[in-house]
């Protein structure tokens, strides 16, 4: 293979943050896409030249430079050369922290400043045409719920761009999918409150998620929720759910949208809410469907915004009534339903200034109640005699029976 390599993006980032290595990629300087294939390696780009290392399976990229063309963040025209050099390179990238390099002998090449930003826990832009690009607002935000744990924050003129972006209109040109796809990933780190609050901030949240924005201002009752806001409260309960379920998207997405209904509850009636878990689907359904959020998600979603009042209180829950919960949610053909609501709920509690360790026993409870009550099948009944809806009625008494019978009565 003709050409210089050199080691560039996130994997030189995390071993300057002294994270864990996560996957590698390469920027290819003086060759060309003949050279490559040459060389044996397999083309995968489509709109760039891209390839994968013939025995290693890593990424690598030729030098490119990107023009814009048009708006949102398909409006680019690609020059990939061998005149192209690293570092016009490094330039089109996002933030100062993902444009340095690292040659085969450990040099950096840093012509950004990448180095003393990541010293000080700085996330700026590289250059003025990072408004080229919505997605990269998303990035932003997304970088803030990974980064924030460590002490990262927006550069103040980062932080200005961005709300000049949403002001410009070029949010307003970002596909569902993109959309989805970064939100999806925000609510997997460590603190996607971060990534909420940076998407406020700019003005972008009420032009993506709208049905959220719409919490941030509305009053709760102060002997239930200390910090009195329902935005505030949502970005808690994120949080929560990243330290309950790391990793976990889809209960991030639950805890983002499990309290929708509060921001339709008439000024006269707060700072009560009566019913927002049921009038908090209909803007549940409308987000799902307009970013094109996956069925098990959306699904998920639905079931812990409608049941999660229930799960509160569920000590006050006749036996038959946990027995409607659980059919309701499906919960005996998909029982991860339930310790999914379960885990919402606990999230949910925690959520709130000052109850951050709170016990939740509900948690423990609910799950102890569906595993007895899956522990009754039908084939273990004696149902001689008995046929069509006489069947599911003598199952149904006999799951209550055991609920009950958990429950030592």
């Amino acid at each position: 293979m003709t050409g210089e390599v050199y080691l560039v993006g996130g994997a030189v980032r995390d071993r300057l943050l002294g994270r864990p290595a996560g996957d590698r990629d390469w920027v290819v300087v003086g060759s060309t896409p003949q050279a490559m294939l040459d060389a044996g390696f397999r083309p995968v780009g489509a709109d760039f030249p891209v390839f994968l290392h013939p025995e290693s399976g890593e990424e690598f990229a030729l030098a490119r430079c990107e023009r814009k063309q048009g708006r949102g963040y398909r409006g680019f025209e690609v020059f990939s050369d061998p005149s192209v050099t690293l570092e016009q390179d490094l330039l089109r990238r996002d933030f100062t922290i993902n444009a340095i390099a690292e040659d085969a002998s450990g040099r950096l090449i840093d012509p950004h400043g990448g180095v003393a930003d990541i010293e000080a826990r700085l996330i700026r832009h590289v250059s003025p045409a990072f408004v080229e690009d919505p997605v990269r607002l998303l990035r932003a935000a997304r970088f803030l719920a990974r980064f924030a744990p460590l002490g990262f924050r927006l550069a103040d003129e980062t932080a200005a761009l961005l709300r000049q972006m949403v002001a410009d209109g070029e949010v307003d040109h970002l596909v569902p999918e993109r959309v989805w796809q970064e939100l999806q990933r925000g609510l997997a780190e460590p603190r996607p409150s971060a990534m909420l609050d940076c998407l406020r901030e700019s003005g972008a949240l009420r032009v993506i998620l709208p049905e959220v924005d719409a919490l941030f201002g509305v009053e709760q009752r102060a002997e239930y929720h200390p910090e009195i806001d329902a935005g505030v409260h949502t970005g808690m309960v994120l949080d929560q759910c990243a330290r309950l379920a790391p990793g976990d998207a889809l209960i991030g997405f639950c805890g983002l949208t499990h309290d929708l209904g509060k921001a339709l509850t008439p000024p006269e009636v707060r700072p009560k809410h009566p019913g927002h878990e049921h009038s908090g689907l209909a803007p549940l359904r409308r987000l799902c469907e307009r970013l094109k959020v996956p069925r098990d998600y959306a699904e998920q979603a639905a079931v812990c915004c409608r049941e999660h009042l229930n799960v509160h209180r569920l000590d006050e829950l006749r036996d038959e009534t946990v027995l409607k919960l659980i059919e309701r949610c499906d919960g005996f053909r998909r029982p991860e339903r339930i310790t999914r609501l379960g885990m919402l709920c606990e999230a949910d509690k925690r959520g709130r200034k000052g109850l951050a360790n709170s016990p939740y026993p509900q948690r423990t409870e609910l799950d102890r109640l569906h595993a007895a009550a899956r522990s009754v099948q039908a084939r273990d009944l004696d149902l001689q005699g008995l046929s069509g809806p006489q069947i599911a009625e003598r199952l149904q008494r006999a799951r209550v029976a055991a609920i009950r019978a958990a429950r030592g009565g």
